[in-house]
């Protein structure tokens, strides 16, 4: 049977409709990519799964490494939507390069703790004990963000009472590795190819806990560090990186982000912004 005039040109309006709704509904497949801080990958891994369930047709794939590594990667032209670290100072030297776009936002804070191995071979019971001779201790280099808290943090546990006022010159003496992100730290306690490490709190995840020793700091010596996010100038989906980070910052983000041991950012304070205290890193303390 012939078809019909009127059914020829039902059809034929059908594939008109169906070809400008195509372009509408392929646009919104959309990937997002978030460049994060290491100790942000089990946290945010479960953010990502979350997002994705309220804003349909986003993929969030994340790239996880040291924040000074994700800084050196953003620097040299690496494309990505957010970036997320364990400190301002690196989203900040981003910003003198005019790679972010907007203010960066704090969404969270962490606090450090010392692991051992289970098996604990060095004997280690308190903080102390990690300056005797032939203890082998791991931290995170200098440029990292929990290098530099860790830092801050022997500073002041050398201020402590009980504590030698050159407890961090001694640990130094001990220092067999200096990591480029805290997850190496926590895997070479876990090896044992260290007899203890500083780590943020949030790295002692349930699989972690069963293999360490956790001992704690003093409050007065283990300040809490801040995380930014930030959007990048570059993004490629620039209203799906306002909608993540919003949702970063909201209730159920900041609900995951307590599961899995975070501090929530410290309140804003009022008043016009402050400039950023750190200076933007040099080029040796990005090698």
């Amino acid at each position: 049977m012939r078809p019909t005039f009127a059914k020829t040109l039902r059809c034929g309006a059908l594939l008109v409709a169906l070809g400008f709704l195509a372009p509408a509904l392929s646009a919104r497949a959309e990937t997002l990519t978030v460049f994060a801080a290491s100790s942000l990958t089990e946290s945010f891994t479960e953010l990502g799964k979350a997002y994705e369930k309220v804003d349909p047709g986003v993929t969030v794939r994340f790239n996880f490494a040291g924040s000074q590594q994700l800084a050196a990667q953003v620097e040299q032209g690496a494309v990505a939507d957010v970036i997320a670290g364990a400190d301002g100072r690196w989203v900040d030297y981003l910003a003198t390069l005019g790679k972010t776009a907007g203010e960066s936002r704090l969404f969270a804070q962490n606090q450090l703790v010392v692991i051992v191995p289970k098996k604990n071979p060095a004997g280690i019971q308190k903080l102390r004990d990690l300056i005797k001779p032939g203890v082998k201790v791991v931290l995170g280099a200098q440029s990292t963000p929990v290098g530099r808290y860790t830092r801050t943090s022997l500073t002041l546990l050398g201020r402590q009472p009980g504590f030698p006022p050159d407890f961090k010159l001694r640990l130094r003496d001990n220092l067999v590795s200096e990591e480029e992100n805290v997850k190496a730290v926590v895997a070479k306690v876990q090896l044992g190819e260290a007899d203890a490490g500083f780590v943020y709190r949030t790295d002692v995840t349930p699989e972690v806990a069963k293999k360490v020793i956790v001992l704690e700091l003093p409050e007065a010596a283990n300040p809490p560090g801040s995380y930014p996010i930030a959007m990048l100038a570059a993004a490629p989906q620039p209203v799906t990186a306002q909608a993540f980070i919003a949702f970063v910052l909201g209730e159920e983000g900041q609900a995951i982000l307590r599961r899995h041991a975070f501090l929530p950012p410290p309140p804003i304070k009022s008043g016009p912004p402050q400039p950023a205290a750190a200076a933007a890193p040099d080029s040796a303390s990005r090698r």
